[in-house]
This record gives structure tokens, sequence and C-alpha cells, in this order.
């Protein structure tokens, strides 16, 4: 698995990002350069804890915006399957970022599961220069924090010593 301090693949895949066949479309690394990047790999499409954690990403949105962090939710599902998915799941459809079909990303990342052959529920925040962050991984039955996710963000790039607990707004270490 690639690990903080390395560069991120570059990535093409295919998108859905709404709810009509018009809405699928392909993706690459480059469409938004001196971005951060948050990219959220998870399981698979038509789960139970998936879209507990896609939704509420999507729902703090604006949390992220403010950060310059761009959110992608990925899976090895393809973009067909994740086009019903939204439109099936009433909460999905209005997530306000795109669904990559990752298959080969993931087999590069080294996130999938050996037997079951899906993504582990992976994080991986880039940043503009397409070095990695930060990456967190939890069993597949295990949902993602929010709020954690954007501590560390904040604290990434605050480019300060940063103290267990730290939240943002408190102070940092000092030299």
């Amino acid at each position: 698995m690639l690990c903080v301090g390395q560069p991120f693949p570059a990535w093409n895949c295919q998108a859905c990002v709404g709810n009509e066949p018009t809405d699928l479309k392909a993706i690459t690394s480059a469409d938004n350069p001196g971005r951060w990047s948050l990219l959220l790999f998870y399981p698979k499409d038509f789960t139970f804890v998936c879209p507990t954690e896609l939704v509420e990403f999507g729902n703090r949105q604006n949390e992220f915006d403010e950060l310059g962090v761009d959110l992608f939710g990925a899976s090895t599902d393809n973009e067909f399957s994740h086009l019903a998915w939204r439109n099936s799941h009433p909460m999905l459809k209005t997530l306000p970022y795109p669904m990559l079909a990752a298959q080969k990303l993931a087999i590069d990342l080294g996130i999938t599961h050996e037997v079951q052959g899906v993504c582990y529920r992976a994080s991986f925040l880039v940043d503009p220069e397409g070095i990695i962050q930060w990456v967190n991984v939890n069993p597949l039955a295990v949902g993602r924090s929010v709020d954690e996710a954007l501590r560390i963000i904040a604290a990434t790039q605050s480019d300060e010593l940063v103290p267990c607990n730290w939240t943002p707004g408190e102070e940092f270490l000092s030299v």
C-alpha cells in the first residue's frame, strides 16, 4: 500500500457526477490543478455502512471547500453501478462529489481485499503537488469519522507541530 510522502498515482477514471446517464464522464487527477484531494475508497455500492459516511462527507462539503479540498468517492464498482445506487438511495441523490470507478487505481494503491477483491475503507489526502499527506484504512465494516478527516486536513495544512487530540483553533506546539 502506498503511504505518506509518496506520490499518488496519476489517475483517469470513469465517474458518476449526477443522476442522469449524461452525468457519466471521465475524470482525471489533472482536472483540478493546485487543489488538495481527499479520496474516499469504500467496499461496494448497495451496502449499509458506505452510504452513512459518503452522505455525511457530502453534508459537510462546505467545510472541505473552505480547506481547498476536493472530495472523491471511489470503489471497484463501475460508473453504471454508481449511477443506479445514487438513483435508488434517497440520501445519495444529491451527493455533491464524484463517485469514481476506480478498479485500476485501487489495485495501484494496494488497497483491495485479498479475498473479496473490493476496496478497503481507505482515505488518501493528496496535496496540490500530488504527494500523499495522510492515509487512513478502516476494516470493511467500520465507517470513517468526518470530524477526524477535517482535523487531520487542518493540522496537515497548518505546517505546524500539532499535539495529540488537537482541534482547529487550539494552540500548536512551540519549540
